[in-house]
This record gives C-alpha cells, sequence and structure tokens, in this order.
C-alpha cells in the first residue's frame, strides 16, 4: 500500500510541476500531455506537433479556416481582424512563406486543390463590403484569379450566380465545385458546378426533411463518390451521390449535444474528422463502405481544451495530419498520425 501512495504522489507532483512549467513559461508540454493520456496508453492515434508552426506570432486574428495543398506542401490559414494579413501561407513543415490581405473581407472557408501544376487556394468570404458574398480563387502568391458570385451584393440567384454567406467548398481533381451557401444567410443549399461553372445540381432549401439544411457548414467528397454536408443547424451530416445529387441518407445519432462544423475524410479512408465548435472537440467517425451509408458511429474523439471552438480543419492527402482552425485559441494546430495508421500517400 505504502508504493501505492509513493506512485500516486509522485505522478500528483508531476502533474503539479506541469501546471507550474506551462503557466510560467508558455511551455506546450502539459497540452502535450493532456492530449495523449485523454486516449488512454494504447489507443493514441495522433499526437499533437507542439512544433507547428515554427513561430506562431503570424497569427495575429480570429482563425477561422485552413486549407491543406499536399502536392506543394502548403498549408493556408486565413484569419480575421483589423489591419492584419488575412491570409498566411506555411509549409507544412511549420516554415512561414507569405501573407496577403487585398480582396479579402471576412474570410470563412478555404480548400486548396493538390495540383503540382497549378498550386492554388479558394476562399469563401462572408464580408459585407466590395468583396463579400463570394468564392475566390487566388493563386498560391495571392494573386486574384477568378471570381464566383457578385462581389458586395447577397442574393439568391444562379444566373447570375450569386451567393449568401458562402460557408466552404471541395473541388474536385476533375475541375468540378461544390459550395455550401448559407452560413446564416438567405440560402441554406448545396451547388455543384462544373470546371466552366455550369449549375450540375442544386440541392436544399432552409428545413428539417431529408435534403434541406439550416446552416450547411462544410462540405468533402469521399472516394466512393459521396458528398457529405455538416448541416450545423439540424445537428446532422448528410450524404449524396456526386453525379445526380441523390439523397443518400443522414446521420444525426452522433450529434445530439451539438451539430458538425466541419468533416473530412483521413486518407485511408477509414474515418470521417468531424469537429465541434462549441464542445472544443473533434470525432472520428467510422467511414462507411460502398453502398449505403449506414448508422453514425464514433470510433475514437479528441477533447481539446475550453473555449477552443475548432471551426474548420483540413487533412493532408499526404501524411494524414489533421490541421485545426481554432477560432478560439486563435491558432491553427497540427495532430501527426502515428506512422503504422496512414502509409504515405503518393501522387
Amino acid at each position: 500500500m505504502a508504493r501505492v501512495w509513493l506512485c500516486a504522489g509522485g505522478a500528483g507532483c508531476l502533474l503539479i510541476f506541469l501546471v507550474l512549467h506551462s503557466h510560467l513559461s508558455g511551455s506546450p508540454v502539459l497540452r502535450d500531455f493532456v492530449f495523449q493520456i485523454s486516449w488512454g496508453t494504447e489507443d493514441i492515434l495522433y499526437r499533437l506537433d507542439v512544433g507547428w508552426p515554427r513561430h506562431s506570432e503570424y497569427f495575429t486574428g480570429a482563425t477561422f479556416c485552413v486549407a491543406v495543398d499536399s502536392a506543394n506542401g502548403l498549408v493556408y490559414v486565413a484569419q480575421r481582424g483589423d489591419h492584419i494579413q488575412k491570409v498566411l501561407v506555411f509549409t507544412e513543415d511549420g516554415y512561414f512563406l507569405r501573407a496577403w490581405n487585398h480582396t479579402v473581407d471576412t474570410p470563412h472557408g478555404m480548400f486548396a486543390p493538390s495540383s503540382p501544376q497549378e498550386p492554388a487556394v479558394w476562399l469563401t468570404d462572408v464580408g459585407s463590403g466590395s468583396f463579400g458574398h463570394t468564392v475566390k480563387k487566388y493563386d498560391s502568391f495571392g494573386d486574384l484569379v477568378q471570381v464566383l458570385g457578385t462581389p458586395g451584393q447577397r442574393g439568391t440567384g444562379l444566373n447570375p450566380l450569386q451567393f449568401d454567406n458562402p460557408a466552404e467548398l471541395y473541388v474536385e481533381g476533375t475541375g468540378d465545385i461544390y459550395i455550401v451557401d448559407g452560413d446564416g444567410g438567405l440560402n441554406n443549399r448545396l451547388i455543384k458546378l462544373s470546371q466552366d461553372l455550369t449549375v450540375l445540381w442544386l440541392r436544399g432549401e432552409r428545413g428539417t426533411e431529408p435534403a434541406k439544411f439550416h446552416v450547411p457548414h462544410s462540405v468533402t467528397v469521399d472516394s466512393f463518390g459521396r458528398v457529405w454536408v455538416a448541416d450545423r443547424g439540424n445537428k446532422r451530416v448528410q450524404a449524396f451521390e456526386k453525379d445526380t445529387g441523390a439523397w443518400l441518407g443522414a446521420w444525426d445519432d452522433c450529434f445530439a449535444e451539438e451539430g458538425p462544423s466541419s468533416i473530412r475524410f483521413t486518407p485511408d479512408g477509414q474515418h470521417a474528422v468531424v469537429a465541434q465548435l462549441n464542445r472544443s472537440r473533434l470525432l472520428f467517425l467510422a467511414a462507411p463502405p460502398v453502398g449505403g451509408i449506414g448508422s453514425c458511429v464514433v470510433r475514437r474523439s479528441i477533447q481539446l481544451a475550453d473555449q477552443v471552438s475548432p471551426h474548420l480543419l483540413d487533412v493532408s492527402g499526404r501524411t494524414g495530419a489533421i490541421y485545426v482552425a481554432e477560432i478560439g485559441a486563435k491558432q491553427v494546430q497540427k495532430y501527426v498520425p502515428l506512422k503504422s495508421y496512414f502509409p504515405p500517400f503518393r501522387f
């Protein structure tokens, strides 16, 4: 019994030391320690990369979104604030490269197609100024390439195309674009556009029925041709067939406490990674095989610190690392998978 109390006392002293060290020196040691023990000793899939980015002082606003260009090893971050650079570019190793602010009003979501020939990033802008209510494409140096929508004007039209608070987008290798339009605005819809910007199909309006939305906040496409939407206000994820837009089903039994704010898939296709903003939590859901979507099953979770508020996330197709944009903590954090779980992704 004495040995038990001695071990317990030693562990307690160690934890107190880590708390004091973290508080006094700003060390990330405690953050990494708490993250790891939250998984248990035999089921740790990820570790927090406390050294990413190399210099965090570039985060000077509320970090709303992040996008990974795996082919070129780039990570884009968009933040909000006055008199700051709103788009930051890092390497996947955490080195800062550059930043820009022109033609960006109020960024909300991002996506970076992984193309070695044409590095680019797409940005959704929900601002009320002259650049708002648009979806914009930039090259990796910040030069504006393309604008979708009517800058500075919200609307519901399709010809010409109009948006009202477009939340996020996903761009396939074919150039097809999926946009969730309706972060609290007039529209609650999912739009698929071809590479030449023809509207291929549209789903949604405000409602709780199948294929209707209340704040569609994030969108992604899996390797089986299914489009997944984080229907945040309805506390569910909905799935659609990518070619026809046919509704495939919904997951709502995992989100009784709070709806999903972001959704992405791991490169091995085994998990859907979902962020919950107010609960400051990441969920790892079992990805269904080809066919029906089945039921929602939570395999694992990461509980972040209170008020961290993970808003949107992205996953590296090359390494499987998860980058989380945290508007409460005003930072982006990187979670690295253990090598045994994700083989290297090859282009």
